[in-house]
């Protein structure tokens, strides 16, 4: 199926969660922040959350700087 993630255009296997999305871009442990389709989803949520088609996927990455 086709979503975006990150306004880009992906491919992921029908019945794909978000846990499988955050495993496939080797997201960490701490620091993320993940929307699809404009509604946080608590990390504690990413593995009943299925991804269907046309989702949009926002990653979001703390990074320190200034």
């Amino acid at each position: 199926m086709k979503v975006k993630i990150n306004n880009e255009e992906a491919t992921l296997p029908d019945g794909a969660t978000l846990a499988d999305v955050a495993a496939q871009h080797g997201l960490p442990d701490r620091g993320v922040a993940v929307a699809v389709n404009n509604d946080m989803v608590t990390r504690a949520d990413w593995a009943g959350r299925t991804i269907k088609e046309g989702d949009d996927i926002v990653i979001l990455k703390a990074f320190c700087g200034g």
